[in-house]
């Protein structure tokens, strides 16, 4: 429609023609003029003093409030300067605080470590008075496993060595005399950055690091001597597929278990153990775990008796002697300490959870160094939970110490902070490692990420880092320094 339509339409509103228009605007003017002039009227004689009044009382009784509303608005003002100026003095002397507490556990650990040495130098020369007085021979004294390797890519410490790197026997790892203290980063350790500046927050270093490998690798040495270069145990999770997969799908059919079982993979792994053989130092292999979950490949069914990948019952168990077997023939067993780590039982499906199914899963005492555990404080939290250690850890240490002996370790842990119940759940943590029914955990190793995962079909973001908040920290600073817990403490770099 066009422009001109509209005007007609405006004039019609007003009148029904021109000239009728043009008299109804100039009634409009008079009449406006006609208003003004009443208005000035009033106000101006005498009877109009009333209103001026009441103008002038309304205008006083606003007046104080203005004043009054412009100073709160100053006050308010300086308030929240003040707020922020003591947020800064809090946060800065909780950074001060925790400081304090880590120069605390690192000081603590030195004192540890010196203590060892001289117990150590102690036993050495009972030992050498105790063979003089029997007239021995000298005896060569035990240095344990050795290799020599430069590393690759560090930054941090552990930076590329010439020198030989030694590590502690097997069977001493194997049962240790104070527990394990491991954590997992991004890149240890490859490259300790983020391993370091972590450790350095909490005053201890760890003695354990975690890392990930697919089948799709081959054995990276590098890996063992840069751990070994730094005092540590490396403990290697082993996944029989691709490194790059995403925790969002268990399919993967050209690594099903049936496959592994039936040699497809045998070549790979005799050249694994090999190179394992041929760096002569210990690592630990936590080989597909969480086998008890429906959420990885080599599970065996989803909790509805619908197989997985191709996989049936009683072929976890084949794969993983078959593995171990391979292992043994190539010498490999010497230096491998293998960890079977199921998932802890709480929100796997009802099936997975009845007496005899992780009992299913357990290849055998004869094939196994160690049991652990892959737990989390992890939402959503069920009404019951009480962020505790008991409620996470205690039903699957139950079930594990219905099946076998052997030592536990805490294999992958973390706590989220969504819910705020995460200080809580590291203080009963430790409280926990302390009471005499766990002596048998021998450490644990924290999942140090911030990550995106899915489970169950459902994708989460996490903050499981130990360091996530000061309030976590300090928990756990605390918690880790408990003489009663056994650990093994390292003061940071």
């Amino acid at each position: 429609m066009s422009s001109p339509s509209i005007s007609t339409k405006t004039a019609a509103w007003w009148s029904q023609s021109r000239s009728r228009a043009q008299a109804t605007a100039a009634a409009a003017i008079l009449l406006t003029g006609t208003l003004v002039g009443i208005s000035a009227f009033v106000w101006a004689s005498p009877t109009g003093a009333p209103l001026r009044q009441a103008v002038a009382d309304a205008t006083e009784a606003i007046t104080p409030y203005a004043a009054q509303n412009t100073e709160l608005r100053r006050n308010l003002q300086r308030a929240t300067q003040t707020i922020a100026s003591q947020k800064g003095k809090m946060t800065a002397m909780e950074k001060q605080a925790l400081a304090a507490q880590a120069s605390t556990a690192k000081q603590l650990a030195a004192a540890q470590q010196k203590a060892t040495a001289a117990q150590n130098q102690l036993n050495s020369v009972k030992a050498q008075l105790a063979a003089a007085n029997a007239k021995a021979s000298a005896g060569s004294k035990s240095s344990g496993s050795s290799a020599s390797g430069s590393g690759s890519g560090s930054s941090g410490s552990g930076g590329g060595t010439t020198t030989p790197i030694t590590a502690p026997a097997r069977a001493d790892l194997v049962a240790p005399t104070s527990r394990y203290y491991g954590m997992y980063t991004e890149q240890a350790p490859f490259n300790w950055a983020t391993f370091d500046a972590t450790s350095a927050k909490v005053g201890v270093a760890p003695n354990l690091v975690g890392y990930f490998s697919g089948w799709d690798e081959t054995f990276r040495a590098n890996a063992v001597t840069r751990a070994w270069a730094q005092g540590r145990m490396p403990m290697m999770t082993w996944e029989s597929r691709p490194i790059n997969a995403g925790n969002d799908s268990n399919v993967a059919p050209e690594y099903s278990l049936p496959k592994i079982i039936g040699g497809d993979f045998d070549a790979y792994l005799h050249q694994y153990a090999k190179d394992i053989v041929a760096t002569g130092l210990p690592l630990a292999i936590r080989l597909d775990h969480e086998m008890n979950g429906i959420w990885y490949p080599w599970s065996e069914t989803d909790g509805q008796g619908k197989s997985i990948n191709g996989n049936s019952a009683g072929d976890y168990v084949k794969m993983w002697r078959h593995v171990h077997d391979i292992f043994q023939q190539e010498g490999a067993n010497n230096l491998v300490i293998w960890v079977w780590a199921p998932n802890i039982v709480n929100n796997l499906p009802a099936t997975h959870k009845v007496d005899g199914y992780l009992e299913g899963l357990y290849p055998g005492d004869d094939y196994v160094d160690w049991v652990g555990l892959s737990g989390y404080l992890r939402p959503p939290y069920k009404s019951d939970n009480d962020f505790s250690f008991d409620y996470t850890f205690k039903p699957s240490l139950d079930k594990l110490r219905s099946i076998t002996k052997k030592p536990i370790i805490l294999a992958e842990v973390g706590a989220s902070e969504t819910g705020g119940g995460k200080p809580q759940w590291v203080t009963s943590f430790f409280e926990a490692l302390g009471r005499p029914e766990n002596d048998d955990i021998i450490g644990f190793s924290w999942f140090n990420l911030a990550i995106t995962t899915y489970v169950e079909g459902v994708r989460a973001t996490n903050d499981w880092r130990i360091d996530s908040r000061a309030d976590t920290l300090s928990a756990f600073i605390a918690g880790l320094t408990r003489p009663e817990d056994r650990f093994t403490l390292t003061p940071a770099p």
